[in-house]
């Protein structure tokens, strides 16, 4: 398993939990996934909506600078999510020797005490 930062593991998958008032920069290492001499090119952050979400979870700014590459690490910043609800991210991702992966997450958002 990739090294990942802030992540929790159930029989479900991966998934974070997050304030709604958080504003969090989260980090994916791909270094197990990639082939010796491989790097990442690209990634894609794509987070379902909910139907009738009045204050979804979302990257702050845009992907262009909410979303980077840091060696073997993808780094994303997540800002907002409503109480209760939880949230499907997807990150993919291009190497420079043409391969393609994405990996699923899940977003669930409350109120986080001390």
């Amino acid at each position: 398993m990739a090294n990942l930062t802030g992540f929790k593991s159930d029989n479900k998958g991966l998934f974070i939990q997050k304030d709604s008032q958080a504003n969090v920069k989260y980090g994916m290492d791909f270094t197990d996934y990639l082939n010796t001499g491989d790097a990442l090119s690209s990634a894609v952050v794509t987070i379902d909506t909910i139907s009738g979400d009045s204050a979804p979870l979302a990257l702050p700014t845009d992907a262009a600078t909410d979303v980077a590459i840091v060696g073997k690490i993808v780094t994303v910043r997540l800002n907002g999510g409503t109480n209760g609800n939880i949230y499907n991210v997807r990150i993919k991702i291009v190497t420079s020797q043409g391969d393609s992966d994405a990996r699923h997450f899940r977003v669930v958002v409350g109120d986080r005490q001390a």
